[in-house]
């Protein structure tokens, strides 16, 4: 499981079900006129709220959060994890609001029972979390405001690049590049001023050999390797051109670019593996 690959929306979520859950410790009635000294049941209190509000609302959320963390998504019966979850969240705001409008269920009222007797603050709390948990779940895939990260990518200080490159080199974030069409400096030669001019007062460099074909400067149009990171998961397909996915990029962690075809990029991943980017918008460049 990523947690990185999480999106805003799913953090809605979680935060619906906390508020779920501190909800149901609350009083599910509440009554006009009643002493201080009542004690009034909780949540926990009513088999029918348990089960068809906390404890609907709760596995719809963790149902959601497992099938967007898991790396390939998990099939019950045809549907994904994710839509078991959605049900869930949507019949846990179904349910809850039945309980407001009928908090004392079964009861008929005959003799006045019941005509002082009203939704508690628990009950009134698990419908706003029930509504704002099945509203995120429903929206999330639909609202870019909402797919994105909710973890953002960190760029670390020094982590050992992939294929056991040095450190600081290959296009990795933070490497300092030689500028284009460059040779890097001799050791003991000061470096030239703008327009390749040197200071006043300092020695003038001895001309160097001529340097062989391979060190010629590259041409502009040339790719050069650098690593970058994904905002949302994105598949990596193979570079055959197989339509089945070989791995999945995930927001977080990053990842080597090692040629561009078109408007497409081959990726390297942690592993070793190689495949073709072809949803490149986005994208975190390191």
């Amino acid at each position: 499981m990523n947690i990185r690959s999480l999106t805003r929306g799913d953090g809605v979520v979680i935060g619906a079900a906390v508020l779920l859950f501190i909800a149901s410790f609350l009083d599910i009635y509440s009554f006009d006129g009643a002493p201080d000294s009542a004690e009034i049941p909780s949540l926990w209190g009513s088999g029918p709220v348990v089960l068809g509000v906390v404890l609907a609302g709760i596995i719809g959320a963790a149902l959601v959060i497992v099938a967007r963390a898991l790396p390939q998504p998990r099939k019950v019966a045809g549907l994904d994890l994710g839509q078991f979850g959605v049900a869930f969240t949507v019949f846990a705001a179904w349910s809850a609001l039945g309980n407001i409008f009928d908090p004392a269920g079964a009861f008929d009222g005959d003799g006045g029972l019941t005509d002082d007797l009203g939704a508690g603050t628990g009950l009134i709390l698990a419908l706003i979390a029930t509504l704002v948990m099945a509203a995120a779940a429903i929206a999330t895939p639909l609202v870019p405001a909402l797919k994105g990260t909710l973890i953002p990518a960190s760029r670390p200080a020094a982590p050992q690049p992939y294929g056991g490159q040095p450190q600081g080199g290959y296009g990795y974030p933070g490497a300092q590049q030689q500028p284009y069409g460059g040779q890097p400096g001799q050791p003991g030669q000061p470096a030239p001023s703008f327009g390749g001019q040197p200071q006043p007062g300092q020695p003038q460099p001895q001309p160097q050999a001529p340097q062989p074909q391979q060190a010629q400067a590259q041409p502009a149009g040339d790719f050069s390797p650098f690593w970058f990171a994904v905002p949302v998961p994105r598949p990596l397909f193979a570079e055959d051109g197989s339509p089945t996915p070989i791995a999945e990029l995930a927001p977080g962690t990053w990842y080597l670019a090692v040629e561009q075809r078109g408007a497409n990029l081959v990726a390297q991943t942690q592993d070793g593996r190689r495949g073709v980017l072809q949803d490149t918008s986005g994208i975190q460049r390191g």
